[in-house]
């Protein structure tokens, strides 16, 4: 739990705070064709939904999410778009193998039945888009998501388990 609060809240508010004042500096800068700065929050739908052994996932993402929400708040008015991009289920192998502790056979079964998992280049291009479109469009959370049978998820959410632990644990 700790290295995963460390991770997805207690660093993205220092590089917030590091990176804001550059923020505030580029909006400013209209002679220099610049007329609004964008921060883009990278967090995932697990900040929207629990399940079964992901509480400590699900709390760092939804307090990173909460992050961008109040910059949001506390930007309003000045000329920084504030975006979170929240995808679901995103293929990665190397990531899903470290997850689940090496376990090959594990990290196999995660994608088992999943049609068409989100992709690394999914992601940049919504990322792509919310940097391209109207500065007043992209002003909020962008979720991305696939579907996925009960038996994967219940699979996933096993996996997901075994690597993390419950709440209790």
């Amino acid at each position: 739990w700790q290295r995963m609060f460390e991770v997805n809240v207690l660093a993205t508010q220092r590089v917030v705070a590091a990176v804001l004042p550059l923020l505030r500096d580029a909006a400013d800068g209209a002679e220099r064709g610049h007329d609004h700065a964008d921060l883009i929050f990278l967090t995932s739908t697990a900040a929207q939904r629990a399940y079964p052994g992901g509480a400590g996932y699900n709390a760092s993402k939804a307090g990173e999410a909460m992050i961008a929400q109040a910059l949001r708040l506390e930007l309003a008015g000045e000329p920084i778009r504030v975006v979170e991009v929240a995808p679901g289920m995103v293929y990665t192998e190397e990531f899903t193998l470290n997850r689940l502790g090496g376990d090959t056979a594990a990290a196999e079964q995660v994608y088992d039945g999943v049609e068409a998992p989100l992709l690394a280049s999914d992601v940049a291009d919504v990322i792509a888009y919310a940097l391209a479109a109207a500065w007043y469009l992209t002003r909020g959370n962008l979720a991305l998501g696939v579907a996925v049978s009960a038996a994967v998820g219940a699979l996933m959410l096993l996996a997901h388990q075994v690597a993390y632990g419950s709440v209790a644990s």
